[in-house]
């Protein structure tokens, strides 16, 4: 219980009081997408960068580490995909954006303050390790698999679309912050007192305006139909990404307690926004997307709680 009140709630009535102001008109959909723009491409690529800065390479960023949690995603994802296709006959389309959804966990507005709240600072640098490499590695799947899956019946061409989402992705803010973090951290790059301050300060606005626009945002994604679609996806992003992870990370490769806990509760996170986003650039499945961000969301304050009693 201590865990819950500690922990796991500061960071959700964060997000639920960004819910009721947008809900009760306090805040208008142009402020909540204004600072949803300043925590993803300001904020957050800050957080980001400095994060992995300071990272101990030899020590964060491990093999056993990204292969635990990376393949708990996949299963995830492949569990959702095929639960769409073959048990409730989605088309080809539509279970890959909803696999989608069992793939990406929010393992940066969620992870990282709870695995701060949870375990301290200190514990950081294992999350940033998984985070560094999570959007690229992810959305490159997801969108394989959805050209593969256009490209069945529309014949469209795969590679000019490929193309574009690339560059897209490499012009993202996010990506910009990690890729320089790994530069500077790589080649000892210094940064001035004065720059590394003002990084500091912008970090410290980072996750609480997040958490808001977040919860702002999440005002949006009503449920809908699907409700068994939706269970689905959820339990495959709340329960079968976590429990493979935790598997392999504690039984497979041994890990130590700081990189077993920021692996299984990154894992642990409910369905992260881009889910919607993914299924909304391929207008397929986006009920069930935006229903599995929501209640997802809603979930992930048990089963969160659940994990860090479990966790050593």
């Amino acid at each position: 219980m201590q865990a819950l009140l500690e922990v796991v709630l500061p960071v959700f009535l964060i997000i639920g009081y960004g819910y009721l102001s947008r809900w009760r008109g306090w805040i208008s959909d142009n402020a909540v997408d204004a600072l949803m723009n300043f925590a993803q491409n300001f904020a957050v690529p800050t957080l980001l960068f400095t994060g992995i800065v300071k990272m101990d390479l030899g020590e964060s960023f491990q093999a056993p580490l990204l292969f635990s949690f990376y393949i708990g995603a996949f299963a995830g994802g492949a569990f959702a995909f095929c639960g769409a296709y073959y048990l409730f006959k989605r088309s080809l389309v539509d279970s890959v954006s909803i696999g989608f959804i069992g793939l990406f966990s929010n393992s940066l507005l969620l992870g990282v303050p709870i695995t701060e709240r949870a375990y301290g600072v200190d514990a950081l640098g294992w999350n940033f390790a998984i985070i560094s490499i999570h959007a690229p590695l992810l959305y490159a799947a997801g969108i394989t698999a959805m050209e593969f899956a256009k490209a069945q019946g529309l014949g469209l061409s795969a590679g000019k679309l490929a193309k574009q989402v690339a560059k897209a992705i490499l012009i993202n803010p996010l990506i910009i912050a990690i890729s320089a973090g790994w530069l500077v951290n790589i080649f000892s790059i210094p940064i001035p007192t004065t720059a590394w301050d003002a990084l500091l300060m912008m970090n410290n606005a980072a996750i609480p305006v997040a958490l808001f626009g977040l919860g702002g945002v999440l005002v949006r994604y009503k449920p809908e139909g699907d409700m068994r679609m939706i269970a689905w996806a959820i339990a495959a992003s709340l329960m079968i990404h976590p429990m493979i992870t935790y598997g392999l990370a504690h039984f497979v490769f041994d890990l130590d307690v700081g990189p077993l806990r920021s692996a299984t509760l990154t894992a642990a996170m409910a369905p992260g926004v881009n889910a919607y986003i993914f299924a909304n650039m391929y207008s397929s499945a986006k009920r069930v997307a935006a229903s599995s961000v929501l209640l997802g969301t809603v979930f992930a304050v048990l089963t969160t709680w659940i994990w860090l009693a479990l966790l050593p």
